[in-house]
């Protein structure tokens, strides 16, 4: 197995514009799922599973008395927006950026943990065991993605979750709740003040939500965000409308759980309160863990993340890293700087190896 890192950056450039030119939407990418079957296959990996279209393997000496390092992202994107004023499938690299749509999110970081998966792939001695798997529907946060595989994979240690964070470790993540509430009232003629409005009522319950403040604050992530991004109600311009909806954008610390933050709401506003899911929580990992102590001994920095990614359906300690910008993310004409994925590959690979000295192992660290 090639440990040269030039080259395992030659090979991730060129899945990168395999993947860029297959449109691979959420719960549609069947044929990216066999792109990256056929790459890790074609560079001697044994043993690789599918599900769905979720891809995974294990390093070669795999040895079940170990404890196992996930390696994760994502291989599907959203749709491209309408702001593009290039082909969103066309891989151009023009001075030195590499464009085309989910080359930073999170084509780049899938390609460069491929690399560094290659790179240990025949390693005899490894301290941890290594998961590679990429996988589906993160852009959607739907359960046929990492949701799905996680009890075929097996325990797991600790988790790298790419994503673009300019390979900056975001230890800590908010989760996501979103609400949909109902504010009820009584239909009447509006000429004849007549029933009872449920657009003031909701506007109660919003001014509720905007102005509250939770009050436990956490180190990394602050408060708690509240915003309300949908309403609606009212057919007509004479009638008074007896049911307004509207829904609440949350992003949920480590200070809280989602149930917490969901009782909390209905506690205080009068109308009818649904979450459309409780699954994807707040999650991170303790900077005392070794994985953090090796990546701040390369200089990297922490932080905490205000978005959220595959890392809410971990349970166990992880941190998100990857190459790229998250505000280039779902932007048009994306694009991945070629000196962010060679300096991806050379973190990740150097991290891991840092990390398995720290636990006995007698790897060294690439130099190039």
């Amino acid at each position: 197995m090639c440990k040269d890192t030039g080259i395992l950056y030659e090979n991730a450039v060129a899945l990168l514009a395999r993947l860029i030119e297959t449109p691979s939407f959420s719960r549609e990418e069947e044929v990216t799922a066999g792109i990256l079957f056929q790459f890790l296959s074609a560079h001697g990996v044994g043993g690789i599973r599918q599900s769905g279209n979720n891809v995974w393997a294990y390093n070669k000496h795999y040895d079940p008395a170990k404890s196992t390092v996930l390696l994760n992202s994502h291989h599907d994107t959203v749709r491209p927006n309408g702001g593009y004023t290039r082909d969103p499938f066309l891989p151009a690299v023009e001075q030195g950026r590499l464009y085309g749509l989910g080359s930073n999110d999170a084509g780049a970081s899938v390609v460069s943990l491929c690399a560094a998966f290659l790179y240990f792939y025949e390693a005899t001695d490894l301290a941890y065991n290594i998961c590679l798997a990429i996988t589906a529907e993160e852009e959607v946060s739907d359960k046929g993605g990492i949701e799905s595989i996680l009890p075929q994979i097996g325990p797991l240690e600790f988790a790298i979750v790419g994503e673009p964070t300019g390979m900056q470790m975001a230890t800590a993540e908010r989760g996501l709740v979103v609400l949909d509430c109902i504010a009820r009232g009584k239909a009447g003629h509006a000429a004849r003040n007549e029933g009872e409005n449920a657009i003031y009522k909701a506007l109660d319950d919003i001014a509720w939500i905007r102005g509250y403040r939770f009050p436990k604050v956490s180190p990394q992530l602050g408060e708690v965000k509240m915003s309300v991004t949908v309403i609606e109600a009212g057919s007509q311009h004479n009638v008074v409308p007896d049911e307004c909806r509207f829904t609440v954008d949350i992003r949920v610390t480590d200070r809280y759980t989602n149930e917490e933050v969901v009782e909390i709401i209905r506690q205080n506003i009068s109308g009818e309160v649904t979450p459309r899911s409780v699954r994807l929580k707040p999650s991170g990992i303790d900077h005392s863990h070794p994985a953090v102590q090796a990546g701040l001994a390369l200089g990297l920095t922490t932080y905490g993340s205000p978005t959220t990614s595959d890392q809410a359906l971990l349970d166990i300690p992880s941190m998100k890293m990857g190459p790229g910008d998250s505000a280039r993310s779902h932007s048009a004409d994306e694009f991945i700087c070629l000196s962010e994925i060679h300096e991806g590959i050379k973190t990740y690979t150097a991290l891991l190896s840092d990390l398995f000295k720290m636990k006995g192992s007698g790897l060294d660290a690439p130099d190039n």
